[in-house]
Parts: structure tokens; sequence; C-alpha cells
């Protein structure tokens, strides 16, 4: 019987990075040194790297690279930030977290991210940045975001938690605004083994701040200058993160490649699903493999039924719910109908041909 693969498979991941798991995990163990040491330093450096920015900080999460550098830049109280209604439910929360107001805005219809309309119609005269989130691994139109925000005076600060490695214009997700905070969940592209983060910048002021701001507000002397919060990525994480680095790459050309299989057996509509848009070839990593289907309910119970699993990312937009409610919020209908018609199906580095064509094969036997 052809096997029926879950959306993510994080075992198969880990056993093909070992013994080099092990050996980083191991080393870690016999230093003695579990936080803010050598590992770290190491990892900061590579990945910033790897992003094309001077400076990476590691963090404890996504959601704290986020709210860590909106505080580094100084946002707070009394300021508006602009951020899609279509995302995960941490890209506001961090705005709250650091004070500021977060502002939801509707997406483009191809993407589902945040583009130049969508922030025009947010802007207030108390608009202080705005957080284009890079969705499912395809970059936001960083270039007429940025020439919005440029012209107003405001910080762009992208959310680049589900695309490390992904693209624009040959800049690497990371590279585009005045910072960008990533998540490294487990899930992710490039996903440590318990929660962490990172803010990366040209800015060394801003990553001199955040520094401060990871380690409770002082610098190593315990002379405390802000109410800073205890975030940081522990040894083990960075290890593990140095490891998986090396990969990345490898493993984003994989997901391009199992995601033009997807397009090619789902084109023209078979199954009455709907592949998902790409605004430039090989710039998408993939992170999740999203189609859209008008009777998602009817073609998810029927996947169900062949032991295919599907997933919705996300089926509640910001905006409707109770967090995040405003009197006098207006519709948001692109946002609105994307989240009645997403589904992600099953793709990671590890899937094989027999399993994707599994999925294919299911999708396709469904009469809409």
């Amino acid at each position: 019987m052809t096997a029926r693969p879950p959306v993510v498979d994080l075992a198969r991941r880990t056993a093909s990075l070992q013994p080099d798991l092990g050996e980083a995990i191991d080393r870690v163990l016999r230093s003695g040194w579990f936080l803010l040491g050598p590992e770290t330093e190491a990892f900061e450096a590579e990945f910033a790297a790897f992003c094309g920015r001077r400076h990476a900080v590691a963090v404890a999460s996504g959601t704290e690279a986020l709210r860590l550098a909106l505080r580094a830049f100084g946002v707070g109280a009394g300021d508006e930030v602009i951020v899609p209604a279509f995302t995960f439910v941490a890209t506001a929360t961090a705005v709250l977290h650091a004070g500021a107001t977060p502002v939801l805005a509707d997406v483009e219809p191809d993407t589902g991210n945040l583009g130049p309309e969508g922030v025009a119609k947010a802007l207030t005269s108390r608009t202080r940045a705005v957080v284009p989130v890079h969705l499912y691994g395809q970059m936001s139109d960083m270039a007429a975001i940025n020439d919005i925000a440029g012209r107003r005076g405001l910080l762009v600060i992208e959310d680049a938690a589900q695309a490390h490695g992904a693209s624009a214009a040959g800049r690497r997700a990371g590279a585009h605004g005045h910072a960008a905070a990533f998540s490294f969940y487990p899930t992710k592209n490039l996903g440590a083994y318990g929660d962490g983060g990172a803010v990366t910048s040209d800015d060394a002021g801003l990553v001199g701040r955040v520094r401060v701001l990871r380690q409770g507000g002082h610098p190593a002397a315990m002379q405390a200058t802000d109410a800073g919060v205890n975030s940081r990525l522990d040894e083990l994480q960075a290890a593990v993160l140095r490891v998986k680095l090396r990969h990345l790459d490898r493993w984003n050309g994989l997901r391009r490649g199992l995601a033009a299989e997807y397009d090619s057996g789902l084109r023209g509509g078979r199954g009455g699903v709907e592949p998902p848009a790409e605004r430039e070839a090989g710039a998408h990593v993939f992170h999740l493999y999203v189609a859209r289907h008008p009777d998602r309910a009817r073609l998810i119970a029927h996947l169900k039924a062949r032991g295919v699993e599907a997933m919705i990312h996300y089926p509640y937009l910001l905006h409707q719910q109770p967090l995040f409610r405003r009197r006098g919020q207006r519709a948001l209908p692109v946002a609105e109908r994307l989240a009645g018609s997403v589904l992600s199906l099953s793709l990671h580095p590890h899937l094989s041909p027999d399993e994707l064509h599994a999925v294919t094969d299911a999708v396709r036997a469904f009469k809409p």
C-alpha cells in the first residue's frame, strides 16, 4: 500500500543529518557552556552571511524577534504598525507586546501577501512601521512596499518566519527591510529542536539594542538600561541550526522540485484545485504548498477518507478574532476569500515521489 504522508515529517529530516547532529550536540555538552557562547556567536555570523546582512541576533522565538526589533526601534505606545490580516497570529501579538497598535490590511489575491495597495489603504498619521509577511515561503513585493515606506519615513520590518532562503530580485529574505524577524520553530525550513528566532539587520545600533533587550535589558556588567527580557537562543539549538543551515539551500531546492511536481499533477484545475501562484521563478521556498479550492471542507473530508492529510493556514483572519476586533474595521474581502479556500498539502524535503503522487491522485479523484 502506498504511504499516505503527513504534511510535515520531522523524523526523516533528523535521521538524514546523523551523525553530524550528534557530534554538534556532544560538542556543546562537553563544553559546559549552554547560553550565549561560541555556538550562538558562530550561528549568528553564519546566518547573517546567509541572508546577506551584516548582523544577526539570535533570540528565543520568531515572535520575540519581531517584538524586540520593534522595541529596539522605539516603536510603542501611540504608534500604529501595518500588518496583513492573513497571517499567523504572532505577527500581530508581537506588535501588541511592543506596546503599539496593529492595523490590519488586506492582501494580494494571487500570493496572499501584503502588497502596496493594502499598505496604502491602512496608512494613517500614526503609522510608524510596516511588517510585510513573506507568506508560505514567498516574499512580499518589497520594492513597492519600501517605496511607500521611504516616502513616508516608515520602518519596514520583514516577518520572514516562513521564508528562510527565499529571495526577490536576487536578494534573500531578511535583506530588504530595516530589519527582519525569523523563526526557527521546528517545522520551519530552517528549524531547531525547540523554539528559536533571530533578528537580521545592517543597523549596528539596532542590533546592539536587541542584544541588550534579550539579556534582561542590561549589558554584561548588570547595569540595567531598559526593561528587557530573557530571550536567548541556547547553545544546543545554535549548534543544531549550524548543522541544518549547511543543508538549507539543497532542501529548498528539493521543495521547489516537489512543488513543481504538484503543479504538474494539479494543472488544469484537476480536482477543482488551484495551485499556488509564484511571483518570481526560483524565488519561492515553499515552506508550505498551499492550494485553493472553493469547496474546501468537502475536499479535505475526501482526502481524509483516503488517508491523506491536509491542513489550513489560516482559517481565521486576525480581524475576525476577539483580540484584534476594532470598531469601524473595514472589510478585507481578498483575505476573507482566501481564508475560506486555502489548504496545505504535504511538502517537505524528504517527501518521496510515491507519496506525492498518492496526494495528487487523491485530489484528482475528487468530484467537485
